[in-house]
């Protein structure tokens, strides 16, 4: 099992329960909250805390269906190991295609974010700059990347409750503002699925929790319970936040901000938070990045072992413990590819890729074996409606161009499957 340079070896488990809840808040309450806000409520209206509530059922489906899986398949890969286990190689295959291709653009969407709120004028050397320094934190150790994330975490939940309590208290905050009703007349069905799609996104981080399932202790009860903790913690996050910016702005407000939160503190009265928004924005972004890396390094290593990947990713470093070539690849193309062009409007791809991420997770889910029979199968039949409805409510041009990604990657393990013969695991 064990080659040169660590090759196949085992990751070490190091992380705890807590670890494992902030590393999943860390994705889920990342960039997504400063921005995503505006283009929901332009699709939704008043009827935001809707969407809000629909996105969170088919993330809880989602992750409910993860934790099950993952306590079964306690390995780093996440659904690329669920989806090969239970619904064959190809199925697993293409999840993990998906989700590599897919979160790899985001890494360097991710670090342009960083660039552009700390230095617009230097954006794209501030993203390589990210990339580099968290890639190398990642390198020396999960613990290392956890207390970080811990700090990263910390002062994003502060800067968040310093904007809920400003605009709440303003002067200028009226609950009126938040109309159901005349925003589900206005938005229709298909504006709140679309609104729905994109608020989803805020909550997909738990899968990073089930990506390092191999670097977790006791597995079978802490990832569950990490996976329902941080989903319901970001859920109540996010509610204040939309909340509070719906309370002083109103819908048609939040949809036309170009910086919804720092509009905000702007129209509460306390336009001198609006720096600290932008410090929030930033280290919440970084946040974001260092997960992405995690959870795409950990699912680069599953699919090398069994050499959808070039099998020298395998590698496990021998003293840190860490997929470190996996680490430095996907480092090295996200700073490439952060450093020659702008990706931050072109990967909605990546939406769909993930929707079709965690339909795979669902449909895995449905075929487990349980006591209970039918009623478990509940859940993973919603969820994976759930993702196929948000899925096809995206704009065509993120359809097509996450059809057109993962028929790419079916075509190369076609030709991967004619050329060689199937590997054991």
């Amino acid at each position: 099992m064990n080659g040169p340079g660590g090759t196949d070896q085992r990751l070490r488990r190091r992380l705890g329960l807590l670890d494992a809840v902030v590393i999943g808040l860390g994705s889920m309450i990342g960039a997504g909250v400063f921005t995503a806000l505006a283009p929901a409520a332009g699709a939704a209206g008043g009827a935001l805390p809707l969407a809000l509530a629909l996105a969170a059922l088919v993330a809880y489906c989602n992750a409910t269906s993860s934790a099950r899986l993952a306590t079964r398949y306690p390995a780093s890969g996440g659904t690329y190991v669920y989806g090969r286990e239970r619904l064959g190689d190809f199925w697993g295959y293409l999840a993990g295609w998906g989700f590599v291709v897919g979160k790899t653009a985001s890494c360097a969407a991710m670090a342009l974010t960083v660039g552009a709120y700390a230095w617009p004028g230097q954006a794209h050397a501030v993203a390589v700059a990210a990339v580099v320094a968290l890639t190398a934190v990642n390198y020396g150790g999960v613990r290392k990347s956890a207390w970080l994330t811990r700090l990263i975490v910390a002062v994003v939940l502060a800067v968040l409750a310093a904007v809920v309590v400003a605009a709440l208290t303003s002067d200028r905050a009226d609950l009126g503002r938040i109309d159901l009703a005349a925003g589900w007349t206005d938005a229709g069905p298909e504006g709140l699925l679309r609104a729905a799609g994109l608020l989803f996104f805020a909550f997909a981080g738990y899968a990073r929790i089930a990506t390092l399932g191999e670097e977790v202790r006791e597995p079978a009860r802490t990832i569950p319970r990490a996976i329902s903790l941080a989903l319901g913690i970001a859920l109540v996050v996010y509610a204040a936040v939309a909340l509070a910016a719906l309370a002083v702005l109103g819908a048609g407000g939040l949809a036309g901000a170009a910086a919804p939160l720092a509009d905000t503190v702007r129209a509460a009265g306390v336009p001198e938070m609006a720096p600290v928004v932008r410090v929030g924005a930033v280290v919440a972004a970084l946040g974001s990045l260092l997960a992405l890396i995690l959870g795409v390094s950990r699912t680069t290593l599953a699919m090398a072992r069994d050499r959808h990947l070039p099998h020298p990713l395998a590698a496990v470093h021998p003293r840190f413990g860490v997929p470190h070539r996996a680490e430095l690849a996907v480092g090295a193309v996200a700073a490439v590819v952060a450093a020659t062009v702008d990706v931050r409007g072109a990967i909605g791809f990546s939406s769909f890729a993930v929707l079709v991420y965690y339909a795979i997770a669902n449909a895995s889910a449905w075929t487990l074996p349980s006591p209970e029979g039918r009623r478990r199968r509940v859940v993973p039949a919603v969820g994976l409606l759930g993702c196929l409805a948000l899925a096809l409510a995206l704009p065509l041009t993120s359809v097509l161009a996450g059809a057109l990604v993962l028929a790419v990657g079916a075509a190369a393990y076609a030709v991967r499957r004619r050329g060689a013969a199937p590997t054991g695991r």
